[in-house]
């Protein structure tokens, strides 16, 4: 997709929102030379091109590995939690304080509530989301500054790897893949 195309935003009563870009905009500038966020950025970017396709799900569950289910509101909810978990590792981290493990729960339990159909709003929502923790990646990296990237942090992960890490949410965005109205994604 180019840069320039738009999906517009939902209407409210409130007020008319502006169009939303379909994918994070480029980062360039010294700050971000070889900012390890920018693999979170990135992740994010995949994330949306495949959620992009999500509101196309027939209902079925589609399961991986012989033992996964997969909704697109379980890929959401996955890449959510992980964005805001280590995220807020990161900060715990900086700020010295105990990192919180978190009660999350996983890719082995699919809630209820994933089974919902992801429609144009609830992607619309996603997309600002994961756009808004990306970039808070990127800041909060760019902040702490190149010295703190790969300081060690034992017995947690250098930012550096924590950012590598968090750019596998792809693979929950690929769980579901990318989705056809009128195809099943079925099992894999």
């Amino acid at each position: 997709m180019r840069d320039d195309q738009v999906i517009p935003a939902p209407q409210t009563d409130d007020a008319a929102a502006p169009p939303m870009p379909v994918d994070p905009p480029a980062r360039t500038g010294p700050a971000l030379d070889g900012n390890p966020a920018v693999l979170v950025v990135e992740a994010v970017g995949r994330c949306l091109a495949l959620a992009a396709t999500w509101p196309a799900w027939d209902g079925r569950p589609i399961v991986t590995d012989g033992e996964n289910v997969w909704t697109p509101g379980k890929a959401v909810r996955r890449i959510q939690d992980h964005l805001i978990d280590h995220l807020a590792e990161v900060e715990a981290l900086l700020a010295g304080a105990p990192t919180n493990p978190g009660d999350w729960h996983g890719r082995a339990v699919t809630l209820g509530s994933d089974w919902a159909r992801l429609t144009e709003p609830d992607l619309a929502e996603a997309r600002s989301r994961w756009t808004r923790l990306g970039e808070s990646y990127l800041h909060r990296y760019a902040t702490a500054g190149e010295a703190a990237w790969d300081l060690p942090r034992d017995p947690n992960w250098t930012l550096r790897q924590i950012a590598e890490h968090v750019a596998g949410i792809a693979w929950y965005a690929e769980q579901v893949g990318d989705l056809r109205f009128g195809e099943s994604a079925g099992v894999r």
